[in-house]
């Protein structure tokens, strides 16, 4: 990280404007760090029959896009933009070899299904404590369920934006950025971006500060913890049921418009 402000800038022309690829290899140097942080925020301990440098080498693939994407002339914060694509990378890696049991990913749809149910019953988001009962559950151990599925790709907001058929699929960095990155899946990204946009607005409060702190400043959970005043295992609890209620407010609106 040790060029200077302007230093970065003019690199940053040099290969935008003219191409110049020993520029972009600077680039690409001085923003590695970004991808040691974030392999370790996605996972902490990576799955059997991966290494930290397979998450690395696929973070490294999410900044080599990044970079050549990017439009420094735009109002956006490249490390925002750049922690997006390689989280999303690691993310569709970790998916690839579907690395999460069959019991989680099942405890996920019983959690979804119980949640959506007990909307529709109550007219309202139902609370913790509802959800524990529906599935049979100390709070304590609903609390548990929360950071397990926390800590796998799952509970993301990349898996709910891929967790369709559709072959353009929609990353947290296309939320980032106010187009997407290839024209002809503009109509379907913006109405896409619209519609998790508003779910992420209606958001609890805290859930919508996690998901701000987390997918936006590129924080850790423990961090926003600090933030927060809690402990970074509320941290996952806050993030799951965020992403619980986006899956469920999202997955039928989506299927509705990839359909049309």
């Amino acid at each position: 990280m040790g060029m200077q402000p302007y230093q970065l800038q003019d690199c940053w022309k040099r290969f935008k404007i003219y191409q110049d690829q020993t520029s972009r290899s600077e680039l690409i140097d001085h923003y590695k760090y970004l991808v040691k942080i974030t392999a370790g925020r996605v996972v902490s301990s990576p799955p059997p029959g991966l290494d930290r440098d397979d998450l690395v080498g696929a973070g490294v693939q999410g900044l080599i896009k990044a970079i050549d994407q990017f439009d420094f002339t735009r109002a956006v914060k490249f490390e925002t933009y750049a922690i997006a694509l390689v989280r999303g990378a690691i993310l569709e890696m970790l998916r690839d070899e579907d690395w999460v049991p069959r019991s989680v990913r099942e405890r996920l749809k019983l959690l979804e299904r119980t949640h959506m149910d007990l909307e529709a019953k109550l007219g309202r988001p139902p609370r913790e404590v509802e959800i524990a009962e529906a599935m049979a559950l100390t709070l304590e151990d609903y609390h548990q369920v929360l950071i397990q599925l926390g800590r796998t790709s799952l509970a993301s907001i990349d898996d709910i934006l891929s967790s369709n058929e559709n072959d353009d699929q929609l990353r947290v960095s296309d939320l980032i950025e106010d187009k997407m990155t290839y024209p002809e899946g503009e109509v379907h990204g913006r109405e896409i971006r619209r519609l998790l946009a508003e779910s992420i607005e209606r958001l609890p409060e805290r859930e919508h500060l996690v998901i701000s702190l987390y997918y936006y400043e590129g924080l850790t959970f423990k961090e926003i913890g600090k933030v927060l005043g809690v402990s970074e295992s509320r941290v996952y609890q806050l993030h799951t049921q965020a992403m619980v209620r986006l899956r469920v407010g999202l997955a039928e609106n989506i299927s509705m418009f990839q359909r049309q």
